[in-house]
C-alpha cells in the first residue's frame, strides 16, 4: 500500500513539474508585441491641440544665380533660326547623370554654364553678367538685348544642375532635383518614401553651404514651428539625413541578410519539447 502510495505521489509530483516547466516554456518563447509609444509618429505637434489653426506662411529667399550653376534657356519669337540658335544646348545632350528628379544613369542638356566672373556666353548676343542675380531679372537682361535683333522675344531660365540629397532612415535614400525655390523639407522626404519607423523625427539633421563653410543644423519634424524655420525650405546641394533611434539594432561586423525561415519551423523547437514532455506524462501514467 505504502509503495503504491508513494509511486502515486512521484508521478503527481512529476505531473506538477511538467506542467509548471510547459507553462514557463510557453511564457518565454511567446514574447508579446512591443506597444509602440502614443505620439511617436506625430507630426507637427503643440501644446494647443484646438482646430482648425492658422500659421503665417514664410516665403522663400529667392535664389541668385551663382558660377557654376548650369541654366537652361529658352527663347521663343517669331524668329526660328535666332530661337534654334539660342536653344540648341538645351537639345544636345551629353552622357552624364541625369537630375530629372532622382538621379541616375541618363544624359543632362549642356545649358549655360556661368563663369568663375558670373558671366554666361550666349549664342548671337555674347557675354552677359548673370552672377548675383535672379532667374527673373536675368530674363528681363536676355530679353533687353535680344528685342535689339529678334521681335518680341520671350525668356524662360531654370536652373538645370541644382540638386538635394537625402540620407539615413528614409524609404528610399538618393539625390533629387531641386526644382524651385519652393520645394521643401516635407517635399525632400515624401520624395525618399517617408521616413521609416526607427527615424528621429525630431532632430532631422540639415548640413548646408553658406558662405564657404559647412553649415549643420536640426530640425523638428514633431512640432509645428518647422514651418517657420530657416530649413523649412531647401537650398542648392543641401543635405539631409535622418538619424536612426537607439532602439534600432546595429550588428558590430556586417553579416548577409538570410531571409526568415517560415513560422512552423520558427515553432519547431517549442512543438518538439511540447510533444517530449507529453510523451513524458502519457508514460508515467500508464
Amino acid at each position: 500500500m505504502n509503495y503504491k502510495f508513494r509511486t502515486s505521489t512521484m508521478k503527481s509530483r512529476i505531473i506538477v513539474s511538467s506542467i509548471f516547466l510547459v507553462t514557463i516554456f510557453l511564457m518565454v518563447s511567446c514574447k508579446p508585441a512591443q506597444r509602440v509609444p502614443p505620439g511617436k509618429f506625430s507630426y507637427f505637434k503643440s501644446k494647443d491641440d484646438t482646430f482648425p489653426v492658422y500659421l503665417d506662411i514664410k516665403e522663400p529667399k529667392v535664389s541668385l544665380i551663382q558660377k557654376d550653376d548650369i541654366l537652361g534657356i529658352m527663347v521663343s519669337s517669331l524668329n526660328v533660326e535666332s530661337n534654334e540658335a539660342i536653344n540648341l544646348t538645351n537639345i544636345n545632350t551629353l552622357p552624364i547623370s541625369s537630375f530629372s528628379g532622382k538621379i541616375g544613369g541618363g544624359a543632362q542638356p549642356l545649358g549655360y554654364v556661368v563663369d568663375s566672373l558670373g558671366f554666361v556666353n550666349i549664342p548671337i548676343i555674347g557675354k552677359l553678367a548673370l552672377g548675383g542675380v535672379s532667374l527673373k531679372k536675368a530674363e528681363e537682361i536676355i530679353a533687353t538685348q535680344l528685342v535689339k535683333i529678334i521681335k518680341s522675344p520671350v525668356v524662360n531660365i531654370r536652373f538645370m544642375n541644382h540638386k538635394f540629397s537625402v540620407l539615413g532612415e528614409v524609404g528610399s535614400v538618393g539625390t533629387f532635383n531641386l526644382l524651385d525655390d519652393k520645394t521643401t523639407i516635407l517635399d525632400a522626404i515624401a520624395l525618399a518614401g517617408d521616413l521609416s519607423m526607427f527615424a528621429k523625427r525630431d532632430s532631422i539633421v540639415i548640413i548646408r553651404n553658406v558662405d564657404n563653410k559647412r553649415e549643420i543644423n536640426i530640425v523638428n519634424l514633431r512640432d509645428r514651428s518647422v514651418f517657420l524655420s530657416p530649413y523649412f525650405y531647401l537650398k542648392n546641394n543641401d543635405i539631409i539625413y535622418v538619424e536612426p533611434t537607439d532602439s534600432k539594432f546595429v550588428p558590430e561586423r556586417p553579416f548577409k541578410q538570410v531571409p526568415p525561415a517560415p513560422l512552423a519551423f520558427q515553432r519547431l523547437p517549442l512543438f518538439v519539447s511540447v510533444a517530449t514532455l507529453l510523451t513524458l506524462l502519457v508514460n508515467l501514467l500508464k
